[in-house]
């Protein structure tokens, strides 16, 4: 059973490392399609970087994730070791995955609504005539087709790993 359990943590790792990866490989074209948008639309292209907001790599954007590909790297080698701490470890941080992710697909289902509130905070007549839809498609052209179906695929292994893992133990007994 631990086995079993560190492989899907394994895939846990390996899905939260694609972001950064496709992030760092495709973030500047992303950019640079926002930045576009934004002088089409008569805005300040430094706005992106004002107000936080960033398409590659850099940061959180890989913190994070690097951060939970290492610790279920970590909890994978204690499964297979059948370290004492494996199975409260799997249960707690497991858990954190499922939720995280579910924070993770939350923030991405409802990306425009939160860039517009973040430009209403600002209180930035400019900002708040921002077509905030179509930066965001803007942004989104600069990494290719794939990767969209790469996130439904992460999305599907860490939440589908988790569940798994957090019920072998009673499916393997």
């Amino acid at each position: 059973m631990n086995t079993f359990v560190a492989v899907l943590q394994l895939f846990v790792a390996a899905a939260f490392v694609s972001i950064p990866v496709v992030r760092h490989r495709y973030g500047a074209d992303a950019m640079a399609g926002a930045r576009a948008e934004l002088a089409r639309q008569g805005v300040r292209t430094t706005v992106l970087h004002e107000n936080g907001m960033r398409f590659d790599a850099s940061g959180h954007e890989t913190a994070a994730p690097v951060t939970v590909a290492a610790v279920m790297v970590t909890l994978a080698a204690l499964n297979l070791f059948d370290g004492p701490w494996a199975v409260p470890l799997t249960r707690v941080l497991m858990v954190l995955v499922l939720l995280g992710n579910g924070v993770i697909l939350y923030s991405q289902l409802t990306a425009v609504r939160s860039v517009r509130s973040a430009f209403a905070r600002r209180n930035d007549p400019e900002l708040a005539r921002v077509d905030v839809p179509a930066l965001l498609k803007a942004a989104e052209d600069g990494f290719p087709r794939w990767t969209w179906t790469l996130q439904n695929v992460r999305h599907t292994v860490v939440f589908g790993a988790a569940l798994l893992s957090l019920g072998a133990p009673a499916l393997l007994g």
